[in-house]
């Protein structure tokens, strides 16, 4: 049974956030830190892997949409994304092998909170959208194959955190290290007993000129000013992925 866990993601290859994060206390003496996916697909995404690997056993990866297309696009599949291409293009092989072995979900016991499954999108797909505002027969439809025994969902994917119960599961979504909507600062989540939705915050505009000094995609600075700065609300983003929920 894990007393503290350490939940982030999204962290989308922006190193000075994935720093300030894991400098934090109660990250570095969690017992566990679970990396919910969309590690790599920015700006610094050598940097930001080679730091998550020096974890250890002391982190548990997930996989995401953005880690999948990284992977397609080294094998020739190419994106619809600037940014994911050329990230893609930056990557070691074994960084490519390590995103390919990701696993869609891990289920570890926290304390308080029982079997906690941990995904990225949702616990049957790597880029489904579900909202905190997502109606309830949604979530129903997304959790139907789930355990009975699993009491705790925690996903990110759509960078706003959140925490709401669903027919009397608990679904956490920690937010976005690298690219929040809502508000700047690097989120992530703490579990055990309970559930804390935690915000870092850090120096954006020494974030901003680090990324545009260590980077060399092209569009680093206005990529770092976009995404760094929270230029989108978290209304934008509702709106933008409300279709996406099938309402």
């Amino acid at each position: 049974m894990l007393e503290r866990v350490a939940v982030l993601s999204d962290i989308h290859g922006v190193l000075p956030a994935l720093e300030a994060v894991l400098a934090e206390p109660d990250v570095a003496t969690a017992d566990l830190i679970v990396l919910v996916g969309d590690l790599a697909a920015g700006p610094q995404p050598v940097e930001v892997l080679d730091l998550l690997t020096t974890l250890g056993d002391r982190a548990r990866w997930v996989g995401g949409n953005a880690d999948r297309e990284l992977v397609e696009a080294r094998a020739g599949k190419t994106s619809s994304i600037e940014i994911s291409n050329w990230a893609a293009a930056q990557l070691r092989d074994d960084h490519v092998a390590r995103l390919a072995a990701l696993p869609l979900t891990v289920t570890l016991p926290v304390a308080g909170l029982g079997e906690v499954l941990f995904c990225h999108a949702t616990p049957r797909n790597d880029e489904e959208v579900v909202l905190v505002d997502s109606r309830l027969e949604r979530w129903a439809e997304v959790f139907a194959a789930l355990p009975t025994e699993v009491g705790t969902v925690v996903c990110g994917h759509t960078h706003m955190p959140f925490t709401r119960l669903v027919d009397r599961r608990l679904v956490v979504n920690p937010g976005s290290v690298g690219m929040p909507y809502g508000g700047t600062g690097a989120w992530w989540a703490l579990l055990g007993p309970g559930v804390q939705l935690r915000r870092t915050g850090y120096d954006v505009d020494a974030a901003c000129a680090r990324v545009v000094a260590g980077s060399t995609f092209p569009d680093a600075a206005p990529w770092a000013d976009e995404y760094l700065r929270s230029r989108h609300s978290d209304v934008d983003a509702l709106v933008a992925f409300g279709p996406r929920d099938g309402r």
